[in-house]
């Protein structure tokens, strides 16, 4: 089973940030944002404490792209580590390279949460030394200075990573029922009708499940990771067991009182 809390160090702390995802990242005018915003520059929405204005009518304002995003703990790690609690108003000359290092802490982070779920899986257990050094060398990162991490090359540490989940996967995935495993990596499945699927054991890496009907569908063993699951019906649907799901993915997908969900995730306050 996925750990059975999410690590502290990452879970967003909004109170130990300085606003940056509403600062370094851009957005577009669209169906998730009331208008576009260039990276580097505040939400008109950003109060000066760095809280977010509308927190609470986020949605109802056309602002549901914030409510889905999480930044798995990079916003206060950059924050109050890498620039050591100096903030970007104040400190007008680390706000380039804070906005600058962001993005990258979070691709960091994200690997981190990865990682420890799949340390915490007794069928991984031959890949477990393998992560054990990717979390070690990950982690030290994270604690790299800002120089360091803005000349990072992201992508190759995720291709040495995925390396290990592609293992820790297979070897999850192996022991669920039935002989023949479902292999939908990548697949096209925006719209489809899979209410009730068995998809224990699933390989559903990086599919588009946009708006796909899986209610009461059985994902239990099944690898999410990477899945887009905006507005996709999770309603009744068995997601204990499931590898690799995050909060940003739940966040995204509707559901209701019956979906069962991994105890370290947390059920979305605006699912039915």
């Amino acid at each position: 089973m996925p750990h059975p809390t999410a690590p502290a160090d990452l879970q967003a702390d909004c109170a130990s940030c300085f606003g940056l995802c509403c600062v370094a990242l851009p957005f577009a005018a669209s169906a998730d944002f009331a208008r576009n915003k260039p990276a580097g520059t505040p939400c008109t929405n950003l109060r000066d404490d760095f809280r977010c204005g509308i927190h609470t009518r986020l949605r109802d304002e056309g602002w549901r792209g914030c409510t889905v995003f999480d930044c798995f703990g990079a916003g206060q790690k950059v924050s109050q580590v890498t620039f050591g609690g100096r903030d970007w108003r104040a400190h007008p000359g680390t706000s380039r390279e804070m906005f600058e290092v962001f993005p990258v802490m979070r691709q960091l982070h994200e690997l981190l949460w990865y990682v420890t779920e799949a340390l915490t899986l007794p069928a991984a257990r031959p890949a477990h030394g393998g992560l054990r050094g990717a979390q070690e060398k990950v982690e030290a990162l994270t604690r790299a200075d800002a120089a360091t991490l803005a000349a990072l090359d992201v992508g190759a540490l995720r291709q040495e990573v995925n390396v290990l989940l592609l293992e820790t996967s297979e070897l999850v995935r192996a022991g669920a029922p039935g002989r023949k495993k479902r292999n939908h990596r990548g697949t096209d499945l925006m719209g489809a009708r899979l209410a009730g699927a068995d998809l224990r054991g699933a390989n559903l890496r990086g599919a588009y499940l946009i708006a796909a009907d899986l209610k009461g569908a059985d994902l239990r063993g099944a690898d999410l990771i990477g899945a887009d699951l905006r507005d996709t019906d999770l309603s009744g649907a068995d997601l204990t067991g499931c590898i690799f799901l995050t909060q940003a993915q739940l966040n995204a997908a509707r559901g209701d009182t019956t979906t069962r969900i991994p105890a370290a995730l947390t059920r979305p306050g605006h699912w039915a």
